[in-house]
């Protein structure tokens, strides 16, 4: 027998315990009372669905119940499924070896703890879960009759339920978090009720998940410390010049368009993950775009306004900045859609010479295909953003970040839920949290 002396559980103070449940009391009434006052708005017509997601759904079964052999095969299939997975499951329990009959992919990080292997309750609770959702995702994806705007509405939507109803999302299915609650003898729950006001505070009752410590990092201190100047600006940017440290120099200039939705420095997060730093290392003149913050009073500002003040000024500074006749030129994400559209407006004026080379980090230039971004674009959900933006003149960034965290929800948002609110910690400082929590928003005319 084992005479080491077993340690002793966590037992809360049971005076802190009280403290600390009637603060999350008051503050939990507060914020259902302000909810309620927001509400109840004279004149106010809130939108049911405005992203016409239950109509999809409608639209779904519809399809689905005049189909029922589809159905019926469905469901004798997963069935079928479960009855293999509990006899597994009942082999392993009589300690014999069964090799699993579904398993993770490689990137799925939320199977990573050895306990979704090695413990037998919590492996039969990962393969339940992947087993249902790849039947649920089949059936729904083999539904005809649906036209691709709204299967792809289907589709996006349910996979966002399923990485929901993960069991790593629930403390009592997800081991990692089983252990803290009983190690700690149930703080880090406490903790996380706590976090999960705090958000719900600062985002005034809708629900704001912190990616990361706000106080984190400093830019220009932490991040984006690459040594440079505003060489130039106008109503929509600043254009920041970075000289390169090498004697020797490359004659042609690169002038980077980063996205407006984003702050430039994603290319120039820290010493070790800076591609400007990079660059003036080896002998670059860098000029990089920096957008405003548009307010209300750039609510008329356009697409073609974006165009001229942002890369077709940025060129034009940097050519007389540099006394050369042509620049090389990088556009990320967003910004390189707009420097394909410059490249068109200067090829129109047969001005485009003065254009060396351009590269594309991350660009969509045809948007024929939007991949699941296309599940958000409708005319019920653009007249609802159309309205907002009406109002405010232009679009928070934060709606924006909502929309981008779902297209990988699992990362962006379930994994957040997971450590801040069940495991009851502070975000781990990420310098690249840091940069997506840092948007800027989009006036209402662009």
């Amino acid at each position: 027998m084992d005479d080491q002396p077993q340690p002793t559980p966590y037992m809360p103070d049971p005076t802190e315990l009280s403290r600390t449940l009637a603060g999350i009391s008051v503050r939990s009434q507060r914020l259902l009372v302000n909810s309620m006052r927001r509400q109840i708005v004279p004149g106010a017509s809130p939108e049911a669905d405005p992203l016409n997601v239950g109509k999809a759904f409608i639209q779904m079964t519809v399809q689905m119940m005049a189909n029922p052999v589809h159905m019926v095969k469905s469901n004798l299939n997963l069935w079928q499924d479960y009855l293999t997975l509990w006899n597994n499951s009942t082999q392993r329990m009589l300690a014999q070896d069964t090799a699993p009959i579904i398993e993770p992919t490689p990137d799925d990080r939320r199977f990573h703890d050895d306990a979704w292997n090695e413990n037998r309750i919590f492996d039969f609770f990962k393969q339940f879960y992947l087993l249902t959702s790849r039947r649920i995702q089949s059936s729904v994806n083999g539904v005809e009759g649906l036209d691709k705007k709204t299967a792809g509405k289907v589709d996006f939507y349910t996979r966002q339920l399923l990485d929901a109803l993960s069991p790593s999302n629930f403390p009592m299915t997800n081991p990692k978090v089983l252990r803290t609650t009983l190690g700690s003898g149930g703080k880090n729950l406490l903790q996380g009720l706590e976090n999960l006001l705090k958000d719900l505070e600062e985002g005034d009752g809708r629900m704001k998940i912190k990616m990361v410590d706000p106080d984190a990092f400093e830019v220009g201190v932490d991040v984006a410390t690459t040594p440079g100047k505003v060489i130039f600006r106008n109503d929509l940017m600043e254009l920041l010049q970075f000289n390169p440290t090498t004697e020797d120099v490359v004659k042609t200039p690169l002038v980077i368009v980063p996205p407006w939705i984003n702050k430039y420095y994603i290319l120039d997060l820290r010493k070790k993950n800076s591609f400007i730093r990079w660059a003036v290392e080896r002998g670059h003149s860098v000029f990089v775009v920096s957008w405003v913050n548009p307010d209300a009073g750039l609510a008329q500002k356009t697409f073609d306004d974006y165009m001229l003040e942002g890369p077709i000024a940025a060129i034009d500074a940097a050519k007389k900045a540099t006394s050369v006749d042509s620049v090389n030129m990088i556009g990320y994400c967003i910004g390189g859609t707009l420097v394909a559209s410059a490249l068109a407006y200067l090829t129109a004026k047969d001005d485009v010479d003065q254009v060396n080379s351009v590269t594309f980090f991350a660009t969509m230039v045809d948007f024929e295909e939007p991949g699941d971004l296309g599940v958000f674009i409708d005319e019920s959900q653009l007249t609802s953003l159309e309205k907002k933006m009406t109002e405010r003149g232009y679009l928070e960034g934060d709606e924006m970040a909502t929309t981008f965290n779902m297209l990988r929800s699992n990362d962006l948002i379930w994994s957040f839920v997971i450590n801040n609110y069940l495991m009851g910690k502070e975000p781990f400082p990420l310098d690249l949290f840091s940069w997506n929590a840092d948007a800027t928003r989009m006036p209402a005319a662009m």
